[in-house]
């Protein structure tokens, strides 16, 4: 078994035009898409992300703000989980809630294993 991260990118500016009573409706979803897939055993861990950070780039380590609330490329969470193979993680990928909305995305990445 393979383990694959899922990024979460987009929905955020919907979640936020959205009455108390609608958002409490698309968390329960997500509630239940990652309470089936600890069911099945196919997830690691999942966890939301603030909007705030820092950026540290090149070999002069410049610590900048960001990423930026307001940028559509921001990843909002994350989960990783069990797959046989891409495919696999792609199926699982499709289901997810955040997918409900236009700018949503789901980026899957298969995780490196490195013996140390």
């Amino acid at each position: 078994m393979k383990q694959y991260l899922l990024l979460f990118r987009g929905g955020d500016s919907n979640l936020a035009e959205q009455s108390p009573e609608e958002q409490q409706a698309h968390m329960q979803k997500w509630f239940a898409w990652m309470g089936g897939l600890a069911e099945k055993g196919q997830m690691v861990g999942a966890e939301p992300l603030f909007t705030t950070g820092k950026t540290v780039t090149g070999k002069d380590k410049i610590v900048s703000d960001g990423p930026f609330a307001e940028g559509k490329e921001m990843v909002g969470g994350y989960l990783i989980c069990n797959a046989q193979s891409y495919d696999e993680a792609v199926e699982i990928s499709k289901d997810c809630p955040v997918l409900e909305f236009e700018d949503g995305s789901v980026e899957v990445r298969e995780i490196q294993v490195i013996e140390m």
